[in-house]
């Protein structure tokens, strides 16, 4: 009987540890550490039908905080003392699933956590392109869902039109700068440093840039965009989105993707909507999981564009799990360009995908 329970205490310490965040508080204005509490416990064991994953990379994106408030938005509000919800990429450690093997790479909502246990349900495994891993997060994933289908079918870009981005050096904002260029506009990215301003500049050949922190941004846009702005492609909302209002050409369009400068206050309306009745023009917001039976418009034409060098992304990559709670704020005082990702642990040594530079 001794030697069992030794044994048993042998088996259970070699179990894998998971780490993993809790939202335990509902933020006020942006997200503290102490809204989380950290936990390390062993990890859940899968059972039949289940996987077992580890995580690689967690995404960080600005719905996470719209996620911990307490009404739902397009997903059920995080209840409290759950792990926090969030994308990423991960590896499957084990699997009692046919869908799935040791050794696939997958992605999906594997929340804050080194492992997850899954039935399968809201993960998909990666597609085999010749990119680096953390594509799939910059430039595979949600964000180029966002950025490809938001700016082509809701703005509908026509060659020698007037593009407006706003968050010019983020995520998303910095794909569709590069598309509108790809498909002929005039293109003006807004940001809020100059080092994001010269990113935009010098390395994604936007036509104009915007640094709204020390310019007007009014007379900043009748200067770029002398006859109107037929697409605003709008990720902060607020005063950029009134300037752009004030700045739209006759039957523009906004395509309404995000409002991060609104997630962390109560403040959202903008002050003169009465334009899009003067300019005849159309505003629509999306989601990005509406075009996700269409991936493969966007993998095809992206590998393409990322191949030919008409495509450049950035990850800004955090290292840590424990990271995660401070880093999700730079998302919102505007210290992350590119996509902002946690390194929760090593990729895979031995993959065969090749790399798309």
């Amino acid at each position: 009987m001794e030697f069992l329970r030794y044994n048993h205490a042998m088996l259970t310490s070699q179990r894998r540890m998971n780490q993993r965040w809790l939202l335990t508080a509902r933020p006020h204005g942006r997200a503290r550490e102490a809204d989380f509490t950290w936990e390390e416990i062993p990890a859940d064991e899968p059972g039949d039908g289940q996987v077992l994953v580890r995580a690689i990379y967690l995404s960080l994106d600005p719905t996470n905080r719209i996620w911990m408030n307490e009404a739902d938005s397009y997903l059920p509000a995080i209840g409290l003392g759950s792990v926090m919800r969030g994308g990423g990429i991960g590896m499957v450690e084990e699997s009692l699933n046919p869908q799935f093997a040791p050794g696939d790479l997958v992605q999906g909502l594997l929340g804050w956590q080194l492992y997850v246990v899954s039935d399968g349900r809201g993960l998909s495994k990666l597609p085999n392109l010749p990119v680096p891993l953390g594509a799939h997060l910059g430039v595979f994933g949600h964000i180029g869902l966002t950025a490809y289908f938001g700016l082509l079918d809701i703005g509908r870009p026509k060659p020698g039109e007037t593009l407006v981005v706003s968050a010019g050096a983020g995520a998303v904002g910095s794909l569709v700068g590069q598309i509108g260029k790809i498909k002929g506009l005039h293109v003006t990215g807004v940001a809020g440093s100059e080092d994001k301003c010269r990113w935009m500049r010098d390395d994604l050949r936007f036509d104009a840039v915007v640094n709204y922190r020390i310019e007007n941004l009014g007379e900043a846009l009748r200067r770029h965009c002398p006859e109107g702005i037929d697409i605003y492609f709008d990720n902060v909302g607020g005063r950029i989105l009134d300037a752009a209002l004030g700045h739209l050409a006759m039957r523009g369009r906004i395509v309404l993707c995000g409002m991060i400068s609104q997630y962390n206050s109560d403040v959202s309306a903008p002050s003169n909507l009465t334009e899009l009745i003067m300019q005849r023009a159309r505003m629509e917001g999306f989601l990005c999981t509406d075009y996700a039976p269409r991936g493969a418009e966007m993998y095809r034409d992206m590998v393409a564009w990322l191949a030919s060098g008409q495509l450049k992304f950035r990850l800004d990559v955090v290292d840590g799990l424990k990271s995660a709670p401070e880093a999700l704020n730079r998302l919102f005082d505007g210290s992350n360009t590119g996509k902002l990702v946690v390194q929760v642990s090593d990729e895979p040594v031995d993959r065969t995908r090749g790399a798309v530079n």
